[in-house]
This record gives C-alpha cells, sequence and structure tokens, in this order.
C-alpha cells in the first residue's frame, strides 16, 4: 500500500520499522517538530523523525493539521491509508476521510477499556491481568472507532510501565503489517466497540506520584510499577527534616504494622513503611539531585531512623476511569 505515517514517541517506532520491512510504500512521515531537550536545550528530534531520517523517508512536521494547505496537501499524496501510533495531534476530519481506506490507528490497550492517553499505565495502576494493542479504523471520537485487530498479552508481577510499553510497541508493529495485509486480501471487517467496559486513561500529572501511605499497600506497589520510568512515585520526608521529596524506584510487598506512614528497618537493612493494609519494602530510592541506590545504601548514608513516621499527601481526587 502506499501510506502516510503519523507517529512521533518510542512506541511508534517499531510499527514504521515494520511497514518499511514489509515492503509499503511510505510516502511521508508526520511527526511533532524537534524541541529544545537537555540541560544544553538543543533542539531534539522525536524517535520517529530519527528513525525516518535513517530510512530516508521523507518528514513534516507542522504545527498542527488546521491549515486548509495542510489538508490540501495531505490529500494530493492520493493514499491508500494512513497510520496513526502516538502522533499528538487530533486529526480533523479532512485528514480521515482523505484515504481510501482511512486511517488505521495502533492503540495501547484492549479496546474499549483504557481510551485516552495513558492506557498502560492505567492498566498496571488498576490491577489489570491483562492488556493488548486493538487496530482500529479513526473517526471523530477519542479512540471510539471500529475495530479491525487485537490481541491481547498478560501483566506480569514485575512488570512496569516500560516493560509492557516496550512489549505492546513490538506487537503492535506484527499487527499492524497484519492489518493492512487482512485489508488488501479482504480478509478483515471493522467491528465495532462494546457500549459495555469503556474506561479512560486519562493523562498522568508529576503530582499523581505522590505516596499515601494511607492506601493499602498492593495498590502502592502498582503505582510504583505503573509509574516507572515516568512520572515517577516519590514521597516527602517530614518537615522536621526538610521536607525533602524522595522518589521511590522500586518496592515489593511485606508485612508491617503500626500507623501508615511509619517506617522500621528489616534485618537485612531495608526499609519498610507501614500503609493502611499491609506494607512496602523499599528497594531503590533517590534524593534530588543524586543518582538512585538501593535503599539499605540510601539508609547508612542518609539518617532516616526506624520510628520515623513519612506524610501521606493533601488527597486529589482522581480522575473518573469510566463514563459519567
Amino acid at each position: 500500500m502506499k501510506i502516510a505515517f503519523l507517529g512521533t514517541s518510542e512506541f511508534a517506532v517499531p510499527a514504521l520499522k515494520a511497514l518499511v520491512e514489509a515492503g509499503h510504500e511510505v510516502a511521508v512521515v508526520y511527526t511533532r517538530a524537534p524541541k529544545p531537550a537537555g540541560r544544553g536545550k538543543q533542539e531534539r528530534k522525536t524517535p520517529v523523525h530519527e528513525i525516518a531520517d535513517a530510512l530516508g523517508l521523507a518528514v513534516l512536521t507542522p504545527h498542527n493539521l488546521k491549515a486548509e494547505e495542510d489538508a490540501q496537501a495531505f490529500q494530493a499524496l492520493d493514499l491508500d491509508c494512513a497510520v496513526v501510533v502516538s502522533y499528538g495531534h487530533i486529526l480533523p476530519k479532512s485528514f480521515l476521510d482523505a484515504t481510501v481506506l482511512g486511517c488505521i490507528n495502533i492503540h495501547g490497550s484492549l479496546l474499549p477499556r483504557w481510551r485516552g492517553a495513558a492506557p498502560i499505565h492505567r492498566a498496571i495502576l488498576a490491577g489489570d491481568a491483562e492488556t493488548g494493542v486493538t487496530i482500529m479504523r479513526m473517526d471523530e471520537g477519542l479512540d471510539t472507532g471500529p475495530m479491525l485487530l487485537a490481541e491481547r498479552t498478560p501483566i506480569s508481577a514485575g512488570d512496569t510501565a516500560a516493560t509492557v510499553h516496550d512489549r505492546l510497541a513490538e506487537l503492535g508493529g506484527q499487527l499492524i503489517v497484519s492489518t493492512l495485509d487482512g485489508l488488501m486480501r479482504r480478509t478483515i471487517e471493522a467491528v465495532p466497540q462494546p457500549a459495555s467496559g469503556v474506561t479512560y486513561a486519562h493523562k498522568l500529572s508529576k503530582e499523581e506520584g505522590a505516596l499515601d501511605w494511607r492506601r493499602p499497600a498492593a495498590e502502592l506497589e502498582r503505582k510504583v510499577r505503573a509509574f516507572h520510568p515516568w512520572p515517577g512515585t516519590w514521597f516527602e520526608l517530614p518537615q522536621a527534616m526538610g521536607s525533602e521529596r524522595i522518589k521511590l524506584l522500586g518496592a515489593t510487598l511485606t508485612l508491617a504494622g503500626g500507623a501508615p506512614g511509619t517506617m522500621t528497618v528489616a534485618r537485612d537493612g531495608y526499609p519498610v513503611v507501614a500503609c493502611g493494609t499491609g506494607g512496602l519494602r523499599l528497594l531503590m530510592l533517590q534524593r534530588p539531585g543524586k543518582s538512585a541506590q538501593s535503599a539499605d545504601a540510601f539508609l547508612r548514608g542518609f539518617a532516616l531512623p526506624a520510628g520515623t513516621v513519612l506524610p501521606s499527601p493533601v488527597v486529589v481526587p482522581l480522575p473518573q476511569t469510566r463514563p459519567s
């Protein structure tokens, strides 16, 4: 097929590679414009931009797709379809209707569960036993289009957002090739999404990473995995110790007694914090501006005595995950 590829993040890279390797003609790649990044604030191309350059593909970086000339240029490409993966711009109807087979999206969840911006993180946070990739034909709604193909994968006890992200990105690359092959052979038909089971994966924020020790330990352990590597989870030290914000990069469940937030030290030197139910054994910690280190080494170099009560944050209402 002659296609356009619209994508930005690392999640989209395996799909672009797979399409090229499968022999599809990628007429143009749309991605976000380079942005200043790093200490030197040098402009950095998106991961999709970098791989497109390496593959010798034409790249466009429009500010948005609202201009009439953008729609006309897209229509003039005379495409069979467009593949959209983690692009970051809303596609207007003029783009959705411009190709023979429409715009095909790779979404990192089993739709209609976890429509929206952060499906991988929300699935882990909710304790879902599985997730997957859905290939859908886009419409004007938020991830509401009819489904073409889907595949499941389990979420294991050790999975983080990073490991699930990489697994689904590769799976998405495989499925999009199978989907386009099925569309060419007319062996795949679009199926409407079920009306029941809709949930929304709202965008994450750094402040949502605060650990509320009043919550069950199992929930907090999932948050640590769901928010790794970004936005990360953290807790504040008591005001008497300077109210420093400490990142928690790894934890396991354990037994613990005492009021929520009470810290003890296990025989192996690792800190344990009591939660609303159960406790968390803290494995990896990081102070601001410092390197991450094992929690036992952290305690050897930082005075955080047993019996310290770590404060819980002011409760911020979580966004709804189901339609109101």
